[in-house]
């Protein structure tokens, strides 16, 4: 093409129509002969191209943005420069874009957690120059490896950096994944005329502000692309249906009645997992789709969706950003997000190309205490955060495995702060593991108040749009601070508020009755542990290696999340201390009969409680009268011993050792129910059971009433 001759520094305005039909034939390639560039989609090309230029584009889902990238990387490696590195968040938004890459002839290639077998070629093939992108995930950019070998020569000779979904850098990010900050460190040491594009759906005036900031997009000569985010096809309701089993039960008969095929969102693994079930038993072909389903598995699924081989997957945040299907027909969240700015990325998967979309809220009581969970495991407190600088040296790696045991952070805590702080330059990723860096270090209060506030604040909008009565479009567009939001067009006309039209929540008896029969039938497997935490011999424990005498495989009557059990357990620890009610007994003694143990238990013993006591001992009781088992009282704490709340795995079993007031057990014959009110990481079970164990218990069966998620 014209421009390849000349260098982009000195190109001039006689080229560009030139390269414009170049990037036009470039388009067609992508998106197919009816393909034509917006005007601001060449503005941003240009930018990017001719005047090497940095810019920040925050377009709705739909709007083409991989296109000016895809185009812009083709148009430099033709004028000589090298290859672009785009940053990407997912598997999902990789595969979506090494396909849509490839359609374009532009040879692009993705190193992330599901290629590992991969790396190796991918980084022969830079070295070599035979790559136009490169799509990377931001934990990569700190792997001692390619930081060392790899991203220096990237960081000289890029043509053009892509930081894609860059919201995610914003400090709101910051709980989703502290890598996106990193991101930083590459752009300044960029080579000089670099250009850098930051893309984002979804993203309000303080979310772009931050992004400027940390990534040197700001200032006069950036280029700032910030369209409207009205989609036309979008008809958005929220259905009010107070209890958890009814809503779910006007789901699976809604459900063939929504348009095409979509995506139902949950706000836990354990309910998409639940819905799913229920849904699929009630003929609908359904899948869920989760963080802890296996990559593999993923794409199949994602694959089934594009393809319209299922009605809906059932899916978690984990099917998000990239995941792209034009034609989606519905999203449905069963649960609110605890953001509108999260819950308008997750509705723009619809109705990209279709004339209607239908999205639903079906919020719940429960919402709150969801968030609540997830706020609590939020960036720690400062000792906790010092405590982790304190235990690293300056020279001698420290594997996170072994500095675990050091600090009271739990593994996925503990890997989240080593990450903020690599970030802050306080600690360093090196082979081996992690070492201080020596730099001083500031807990930063003020913005980590800050987070909060503006936390709260978007929870406090989220549950302000489930009760307005003014255009909900328009709402959320107020909320992602629109620009293109006007009087003229503050009224949508489509959603339920606007048109008021509203779906009918009656819900069939026979089928509430079916559905609340799935939903409430109890019991799940608590697997009991293998092996002893790592490190315990720092803390004066000589337990180490795999555990011999812990409990066997137990049993959970519910989760707090769950969508049958998960109310009544919640309602049941959230009132006050109080006998066991006959129901949760019934439904005990039914986990119970279902319960494929080698041998039957003889005994029952109730674990003390510091919170609910009568709940657990009562139960006890009970269980030992109906099963005509002996009733073995309770396992009792001792009164010097301080209460244990440590999550960290290694500080909890510290903590548990000889806490109990053990009784001789050799004079009781057979296995042992074990009855716990609350089993969170399994770890007062297995102390427990090895302590009864040792005093002469044949065996032991844990039985807890719930699980917190």
């Amino acid at each position: 093409m014209s421009a390849g001759s000349c260098t982009m520094g000195s190109m001039t305005t006689a080229t560009a129509p030139a390269m414009r039909d170049e990037a036009e034939r470039l388009l067609r390639e992508l998106a197919g002969p009816d393909a034509r560039l917006r005007e601001d989609q060449w503005t941003a090309i240009e930018a990017l191209v001719v005047q090497r230029k940095r810019a920040l584009v925050v377009q709705r889902t739909g709007w083409g943005k991989s296109a000016v990238y895809f185009i812009s990387a083709k148009l430099l490696r033709a004028a000589g420069h090298g290859p672009t590195v785009i940053v990407s968040p997912l598997l999902a938004l990789m595969r979506n874009q090494v396909s849509s890459a490839e359609r374009a002839g532009v040879r692009a290639a993705t190193i992330n957690s599901g290629n590992v077998t991969e790396w190796d070629d991918i980084h022969a093939r830079v070295a070599a120059n035979d790559l136009d992108v490169l799509l990377v995930s931001p934990e990569r950019l700190n792997n001692p490896d390619f930081r060392d070998q790899v991203l220096p020569s990237l960081a000289a000779d890029a043509g053009l950096v892509v930081v894609d979904e860059a919201h995610c850098v914003s400090d709101w990010g910051h709980d989703f994944r502290p890598d996106y900050r990193r991101i930083r460190t590459l752009i300044a040491e960029l080579g000089e005329g670099i250009p850098v594009l930051a893309t984002t759906a979804t993203a309000n005036n303080r979310v772009v502000e931050d992004v400027s900031a940390q990534l040197g997009v700001g200032g006069e000569e950036t280029l700032v692309l910030r369209g409207g985010l009205e989609r036309e096809s979008l008809h958005l309701s929220v259905v009010h249906i107070p209890e958890a089993t009814a809503r779910a039960a006007w789901l699976a008969d809604m459900l063939e009645t929504l348009p095409g095929s979509g995506i139902i969102y949950t706000l836990t693994v354990s309910a998409a997992r639940d819905l799913a079930s229920l849904l699929s038993e009630r003929g609908h072909t359904v899948a869920a789709y989760t963080g802890q389903t296996d990559p593999t598995e993923r794409e199949s699924l994602e694959q089934d969706l594009l393809g319209n081989r299922v009605k809906a997957l059932v899916a978690t945040s984990a099917l998000g950003m990239g995941f792209d299907k034009p034609d989606l027909g519905f999203v449905v969240h069963l649960g609110a997000p605890s953001s509108p700015i999260s819950y308008y990325q997750q509705v723009g998967r619809a109705g990209r190309s279709t004339d209607r979309a239908d999205v639903i809220l079906l919020p719940g009581a429960e919402d709150k205490q969801i968030w609540s969970y997830f706020a609590s495991v939020a960036f720690p407190r400062e000792h906790l955060v010092r405590s982790v600088i304190e235990h690293l040296d300056t020279e001698k790696a420290t594997s996170t495995p072994a500095l675990e045991p050091l600090v009271e952070l739990n593994r996925t805590r503990l890997e989240m702060v080593l990450k903020v702080l690599d970030v802050d330059g306080a600690v360093k990723r090196v082979k081996g593991g992690w070492i201080s860096t020596g730099e001083p270090w500031v807990y930063d209060a003020e913005r980590y108040g800050r987070l909060d506030d503006a936390r709260q604040a978007e929870q406090a909008a989220m549950v302000e749009y489930q009760s307005i009565t003014t255009c909900r479009m328009t709402f959320l567009r107020e909320q992602l601070d629109d620009p293109g939001l006007t009087s003229e067009n503050s009224q949508c006309g489509r959603c339920d508020n606007c048109t008021g039209n509203r779906y009918d929540t009656t819900v069939d008896t026979t089928a509430l009755d079916e559905t609340r029969a799935r939903l409430q039938r109890p019991g799940f497997d608590l697997e009991s542990r293998k092996m002893w935490p790592t490190g315990l011999s720092k803390l004066g424990v000589k337990l180490s290696g795999k555990i011999t005498e812990g409990p066997e495989t137990g049993r959970i009557l519910g989760r707090m999340s769950d969508l049958g059990w998960g109310q009544r357990l919640r309602a049941l620890f959230d009132g006050p201390d109080a006998e066991v009610p006959d129901a949760v007994v019934s439904a005990c003694i039914s986990v119970l009969a279902a319960w494929n143990w080698a041998e039957r238990p003889t005994g029952v013993m109730a674990l003390e409680s510091t919170t609910h006591p009568l709940l657990v001992s009562s139960l006890a009781a009970k269980l030992a009268e109906v099963g005509r088992l002996t009733d073995l009282g309770t396992l009792r704490l001792r009164p010097d011993h301080p209460p244990v709340s440590a999550a960290n795995s290694a500080y909890r079993v510290s903590g548990l050792v000889d806490v109990w007031e053990v009784p001789d057990m050799s004079i009781h014959q057979g296995p042992i129910l074990l009855v716990d009110a609350i089993a969170d990481t399994g770890w007062t079970f297995t102390m427990a059971a090895r302590a009864l164990r040792q005093a002469g218990a044949h065996s032991v069966l844990p039985l807890a009433l719930a699980s917190p998620k």
